[in-house]
């Protein structure tokens, strides 16, 4: 995940560390020329669907402009570097970037961003999930248009919950029934427990299913409420170290990423995940291909995000990417507001989807045959977008999830009793420039 820019003028901030090797990168602003306007598309790696839309756009202007893809990094971190670097150098050539929404609120406060006037938001924001908006806003106004939308759901094995005598789908439905199940199984529970954002991820679901908060009051900056140390914030510590010490967690659980836990979750002893919407196509690509049992596939059932505790319904977690406008563009004003309409239209959602089993941001697609047809839980999804909470949305998100990381990592490390407090302490220091992460 493309995580965001720190703030300017703090010692040792990632900004500071970026304005730096800005100085040696005043040579990437593209040249000016003749022709056809070429809109620079930094893009996350997928599947070459973005290279797909970027041609039918291109066509679709009647050769008003010519997008071309610029490729970033598997590497989340690398990904950033290299926005940071060059919008920080003020290269003109950066017109559009997919951009993981805890990213857009830095880089709006950075001013790295076009914000979208009111008159053309309305056409980005109508019929989309409102998680995705507010993901795609800082202090009122619109900096990126929401592409496609994300969440996890709970994925389990048919044969193991019928072994359970559980029902994933039952209102009562609860982490602890799950971890239950799984040990008398002798299956395990997918998650992602790496040092990573994935980590974070479900760390504030947990949060935010348990009724509570990591941030509130994000608009004070580093003045704002660090709620992490509250009874949610125990209750997910409680879920994280029940799991971790178990025998359902998954044995290198302290470095597992999506990948790693669908592994698990395919293998032997597989019984539930977590994990987002492309594992369905991931696992039926896999299976044809031979690389996983072909039984798999039919073999897997999907839930909505278990809950923290009966009765209060879960809020599963919020992802995606939103497409945005480089603030020092040559076409931010013209071109690139056509293209950034066109990429994200309704049509081009859809057909994104239905190439790499993206969600789109927009709820009407879900109602679409086709859509139907190739994800038979699009339903769900689409339910789960809309009841998702996002993570924090602040300028110095990468600072929290940095700071929440490393206090609450390794997961079968984590204590109720202090590891919401010792990190939301943490927090504040590094907030406030008293601790370095």
């Amino acid at each position: 995940m493309v995580e965001g820019v720190g703030r300017a003028g703090r010692t040792g901030s990632p900004l500071r560390a970026a304005v730096a090797l800005a100085l040696l990168a005043s040579g990437l602003a593209a040249c000016g020329g003749g022709g056809t306007p070429t809109l620079n598309w930094y893009i996350n790696p997928d599947n070459g669907g973005q290279d797909k839309l970027a041609a039918a756009c291109s066509k679709a202007s009647g050769g008003k402009y010519r997008i071309k893809t610029s490729l970033m990094p598997d590497d989340a971190t690398q990904q950033r570097e290299q926005l940071v670097r060059r919008l920080a150098a003020k290269d003109a050539g950066l017109d559009l970037m997919s951009l993981d929404p805890v990213f857009v609120a830095e880089a709006a406060n950075a001013g790295f961003l076009r914000p979208f006037p009111a008159a053309q938001a309305a056409k980005f924001t109508q019929g989309v999930f409102p998680a995705a908006v507010e993901s795609s806003m800082w202090k009122g106004r619109l900096y990126a248009a929401p592409f496609w939308a994300n969440t996890q759901l709970l994925w389990y094995r048919k044969s193991a919950v019928k072994k359970a005598g559980v029902d994933p789908n039952a209102p009562d439905f609860t982490w602890d029934k799950m971890i239950d199940a799984a040990l008398r199984t002798g299956t395990t529970v997918g998650v992602q427990g790496n040092k990573y954002e994935g980590y974070m991820v479900w760390i504030n679901a947990l949060v935010a299913s348990a009724g509570g908060q990591v941030l509130s009051e994000a608009q004070k900056g580093d003045d704002a409420s660090i709620d992490i140390d509250s009874p949610a914030g125990r209750a997910a510590a409680t879920i994280i170290h029940r799991l971790a010490t178990s025998k359902a967690a998954s044995p290198t659980l302290s470095t597992d990423i999506e990948e790693q836990s669908r592994a698990l979750f395919n293998g032997a002893r597989g019984g539930f995940m977590v994990n987002w919407p492309y594992i369905w196509a991931a696992d039926a690509s896999d299976a044809k291909a031979g690389v996983i049992g072909k039984t798999i596939p039919s073999d897997i059932g999907w839930a909505r995000y278990p809950k923290v505790a009966a009765g209060q319904e879960s809020k599963p977690p919020f992802g995606g990417i939103e497409v945005a406008i480089g603030a020092y563009g040559r076409h931010k004003n013209t071109f690139a507001v056509d293209a950034v309409t066109c990429i994200t239209s309704t049509e081009h959602q859809k057909e994104y989807m239905l190439a790499e089993g993206n969600p789109a941001a927009r709820p009407a697609v879900y109602d679409d045959p086709e859509i139907k047809k190739q994800f038979p839980m699009a339903g769900l999804i689409r339910d789960s977008i809309d009841a998702a909470t996002p993570r924090p949305i602040t300028p110095y998100y990468t600072d929290v999830s940095g700071a929440i990381q490393s206090r609450w990592h390794p997961p079968a490390s984590v204590d109720p009793n202090s590891t919401p407090r010792e990190s939301a302490k943490f927090v504040h220091q590094v907030l406030r420039d008293q601790r370095l992460l």
